[in-house]
């Protein structure tokens, strides 16, 4: 489905740009003072739904969203760990591809791997 473009839209896109780590809401929300909360949560899963960010479940059960590099069509096309440090709290994508196999019939519609520890900046 082809979505309006809007300046609220760019303004989230801009960030997640400019950043190397997974964003929460309130992350992004700090950063736009001036939209509003429903309007970036809707944007968030928006943005997810279509493929342009992919989404992870922290550690303290927050959602974080980040970029996706190499999906296409909505369609991720690999499956990376995320790292949550528990210092600094951020949340990156490790970018190494991680292969696995499942039982044959089964279908994978989501992945979501999530390490805990200290970061090399933290470390």
């Amino acid at each position: 489905m082809k979505r309006r473009n809007t300046k609220s839209k760019e303004q989230v896109l801009q960030i997640f740009r400019q950043e190397n780590t997974a964003l929460s809401h309130e992350m992004i929300q700090s950063k736009l003072e001036s939209v509003e909360r429903a309007t970036i949560y809707r944007i968030l899963n928006r943005f997810h739904e279509d493929g342009v960010l992919h989404k992870v479940t922290g550690e303290d059960n927050k959602q974080y969203f980040a970029l996706c590099k190499n999906c296409e069509n909505g369609q991720h096309k690999h499956h990376h760990l995320h790292f949550q440090c528990l210092t600094c709290k951020t949340v990156e994508c490790l970018e190494n591809e991680i292969t696995f196999s499942i039982p044959q019939g089964y279908q994978v519609q989501d992945f979501q791997a999530l390490m805990t520890g200290v970061c090399s900046r933290c470390a």
